[in-house]
């Protein structure tokens, strides 16, 4: 099994090529493709690279499916007593990516 432990804007991921996966705004277009120098560990059969930091000549390519913004988080804030009720809401900006290609 060959995986790799990636990380992207302040996010860890576990992925594996062809992988379908969610993060955070990449401020990339549709059809896009980049590389992840920050790969963290890396495991190829039996073979396991752990980085410090990170895990050198290593890098993953990947592909921008698509942008789009996220499912409304609704914030209530509540204070007993004294008549304060606040709401907002919340709909993060999100990138789906395609894992194309590993390289150890």
């Amino acid at each position: 099994m060959k995986y790799a432990v990636i990380a992207i804007s302040g996010t860890q991921f576990k992925v594996e090529e062809n992988q379908k996966l969610s993060v955070d705004n990449l401020n990339l277009k549709e059809g896009d493709k980049s590389v992840v120098d920050q790969v963290l560990l890396t495991v190829n059969e039996d073979k396991i690279k752990v980085g410090t930091p990170t895990v050198k000549d290593s890098k993953v390519e990947f592909e921008v499916l698509k942008n789009y913004k996220g499912k409304k988080l609704t914030v209530f804030k509540y204070k007993s007593k004294s008549r304060y009720r606040k709401t907002t809401g919340f709909r993060a900006h999100l990138t789906d990516i395609k894992i194309t290609k590993i390289t150890f």
